[in-house]
């Protein structure tokens, strides 16, 4: 088969099975009703609708390596701050998606509770594999601390929320925090913390060598195959099938990096899941808890959920997520 015929038939995969993720336009204020319908339409290419946000900044630079590495600051309508901060980090197996995606929409909704929002572009795997994503992250967490007070955001207040890959990112980041372990220093201000307050993470991966027999267990198929592929996005990430780079795998495990001064976490999985065992939420989260105890972690698995969609974006489900947030940062 050739390779241009193979990558069709992946997008055209990518299509089905991603839909959830990328298929939420914004949503209203205080989030979907409860037993609305899910919002959606098509894959990815699907954006959000920000010209109604009136305070923001866009398209600024963290850093200078690459033209990806961009982020767009949003603050709420009401309020003169400085106000803490959600760092919203995007899905799409690490290879696609933006910092104006649908999947993002939720985060968004931060803006109706006092918080401002930053949307982060990130290098894909297609531009450079890892670390390269995170060090783009941990970079603009530091350009956010060193430039605070410029776009009236508290720089003590920063908590990261990410969906998927983007959940991997946000978990990797927060308990890599504080240290300049996966930072790339040519991507500026050194001087400064990319430590933060809080992490959300919904549904990421967290130990790819493990997905595999994850699944099995649960007797699920997952959507795309075995991450042990060598065309796995996971194994595209890395640079290497998964297997045969097993410490560079460990790296990009937010687990390896677990400490007691680690953020507080809640992680989100849903059952029914068929791109991310559930099992890596559980055991990820357990892991947090031996560190950090209880009180800090909570996990909360969506019975029936799959990769996204609307059972996390309910209004209820919302309530959990700036709940635990204003805990942290208000």
């Amino acid at each position: 088969m050739k390779k241009s015929l193979q990558k069709t038939l992946f997008l055209i995969i990518a299509c089905f099975f991603l839909a959830p993720v990328f298929s939420q336009p914004a949503l209203p204020p205080g989030g979907l009703p409860a037993g609305a319908p899910p919002m959606g339409g098509g894959l990815g290419g699907m954006n959000l609708d920000t010209s109604q946000y009136t305070k923001k900044f866009l398209d600024i630079p963290y850093a200078t390596l690459s033209a990806t590495q961009k982020l767009d600051i949003y603050l709420p309508e009401t309020g003169t701050g400085p106000f803490p901060v959600i760092i919203a980090i995007h899905g799409g197996a690490f290879r696609m998606g933006s910092k104006t995606g649908s999947d993002l929409a939720a985060m968004f909704e931060g803006l109706n509770h006092g918080y401002a929002v930053v949307a982060v572009d990130y290098r894909l795997s297609g531009e450079a594999v890892f670390p390269a994503a995170v060090n783009d992250i941990k970079a603009a967490i530091r350009f956010i601390r060193k430039n605070a007070f410029s776009y009236s955001l508290n720089p003590d207040k920063i908590a990261l929320w990410g969906d998927s890959a983007g959940g991997n990112l946000a978990s990797v980041a927060g308990t890599a925090g504080g240290t300049d372990t996966l930072y790339d220093p040519r991507l500026g201000n050194t001087d400064v913390s990319d430590d933060v307050t809080a992490v959300v993470d919904w549904f990421g991966p967290v130990n790819f060598l493990e997905m595999d027999a994850q699944f099995e267990a649960s007797g699920i198929t997952p959507a795309f195959g075995k991450t042990s592929s060598a065309t796995s996005a996971e194994s595209v990430y890395l640079g290497k099938l998964i297997t045969e780079i097993p410490a560079v795998a460990a790296q990009a495990n937010p687990e390896s990096y677990i400490s007691s001064d680690d953020p507080a976490f809640l992680i989100q999985h849903g059952t029914a899941d068929r791109n991310v065992p559930t099992q890596q939420s559980i055991n990820f989260a357990a892991k947090l808890k031996q560190a950090l105890g209880d009180t800090k972690v909570n996990l909360v698995l969506l019975e029936g959920a799959a990769h996204g969609g609307s059972q996390f974006e309910t209004k209820e489900n919302l309530a959990i997520v700036f709940a635990f947030l204003d805990k942290y940062l208000k």
